[in-house]
């Protein structure tokens, strides 16, 4: 059926048949009595997903979801959309009918009579045992139709082509090809954290690999504006555009961060302001936090990759806040990151030329080791906390929507 799809596909179904996207999941299924929660965040998010496109309903149906569309529907799109979609194993253009015999043939070889092909294989899976027939005989029994009808030969080890047949629930399901999705789970099972986004490399990257365990996202984003030009927020906000597309709601909160780096530029050693502009992002990001109910904070620190990130100063700046900090890409190298940035889509953006607000002012001769006690001593000497409160009644707040991805104040 692949080489008929086109940006509108129509199919000629067999009678008593349907057309149907079938939706196989993986990690899900270990989920044991609240699968169900999953299943439904899953459908969910499907919806949402397909919902500018020709969709008539998605269903659950005993350890997968059918998506049926109308006659005619728009295969490019909604195939892009699936891809994107986190929680999906692999998706498939099947053909869903009844169990007989007749009605099963007919369908595989609809999806079979594609050529090019010279091996093939059928692969049954029967969970409702009331059919009549073992999986061995029904794959035996429909392989000798397709031989019959396109001259290719069955190889089990090795086929250029597989037809798939899944026996349940009084139906039969018939597909060809398995289309790879991004698996994970679907995105808003695991609570609520705050993001702390750049518009450089890794922080996209870290946000994206928290998206894909189900962690919906509020994005903060530090900037310095006047100070440095307007690129940084333009940037980010490309970013969590593209980063909308995989959680389908997103909010995201610039804050300029100016007055606190002069505070702390005036009121600090040079080789510690690095690590107090940290933990003033760290503080606001918790507020941030707290406001919208959210349990954790997000980084794209990566060990030892920056004086910032020596294992001594982690814990300095953790030592801010409260909260968790979740750092997924810790303990990855820069080649694995800009892989995956480049796989997701957000390296080009990032790599658009911008002034991080952290470059400002920053001394020739960072700290790497910071002494706990000494940084304490010096944060009650700024004492930044109404400065901070000030800064976040400045920060703008925009929200995006996909696939309306145009952001709304």
């Amino acid at each position: 059926m692949k080489n008929e799809m086109t940006s509108e596909m129509k199919i000629d179904l067999p009678p008593n048949s349907r057309f149907c996207m079938v939706v196989h999941y993986a990690e899900i299924g270990l989920k044991g009595s609240n699968r169900g929660l999953f299943e439904n965040q899953l459908r969910r998010n499907i919806i949402r997903a397909l919902s500018d496109t020709t969709l008539g309903s998605v269903e659950r149906s005993f350890g997968r979801l059918l998506i049926y569309f109308p006659k005619s529907f728009d295969w490019p799109a909604i195939s892009s959309r699936l891809k994107n979609v986190f929680g999906i194993a692999h998706f498939s253009p099947a053909v869903i009918t009844d169990q007989s015999i007749g009605s099963i043939t007919q369908a595989a070889l609809m999806q079979m009579k594609q050529g090019g092909y010279k091996t093939f294989r059928v692969t049954t899976k029967r969970s409702q045992k009331e059919f009549p027939m073992t999986s061995p005989e029904l794959s035996a029994l429909i392989g000798a139709a397709i031989v019959k009808e396109t001259g290719a030969r069955v190889d089990l080890s090795n086929p250029e082509k597989s037809c798939f047949i899944e026996i349940f629930n009084k139906n039969s399901l018939i597909y060809s090809e398995k289309i790879a999705g991004l698996g994970g789970l679907p995105s808003g099972v695991s609570e609520r954290a705050v993001s702390l986004l750049s518009s450089g490399i890794d922080s996209p990257v870290a946000s994206w690999k928290m998206i894909k365990r189900g962690v919906r996202l509020i994005f903060v984003h530090f900037h310095s504006v006047p100070a440095t030009t307007q690129a940084s927020i333009e940037n980010t906000k490309q970013l969590v555009k593209l980063l909308t597309e995989y959680q389908y709601k997103s909010k995201l909160y610039l804050v300029p961060f100016l007055a606190v780096q002069q505070q702390i530029m005036i009121n600090s050693p040079a080789d510690y302001r690095v690590l107090f502009y940290r933990r003033s992002m760290f503080r606001m990001a918790e507020m941030i936090a707290l406001r919208e109910r959210a349990a954790a904070l997000v980084t794209g620190e990566n060990v030892g990759q920056v004086a910032s990130q020596t294992l001594s100063n982690i814990r300095v700046v953790n030592d801010a806040i409260q909260l968790p900090v979740l750092r997924p890409l810790a303990g990855e190298d820069k080649k694995e990151i800009i892989n995956l940035a480049h796989q997701i889509g957000t390296f080009d953006i990032s790599t658009e030329p911008y002034e991080d607000c952290c470059s400002l002012y920053v001394p020739r001769h960072p700290e790497t080791k910071a002494d706990p006690k000494k940084i304490e001593e010096i944060a009650r000497q700024l004492d930044l906390n109404e400065l901070h409160e000030q800064v976040l009644e400045q920060a703008e707040i925009i929200k995006f929507r996909h696939p309306e991805q145009l952001p709304t104040p």
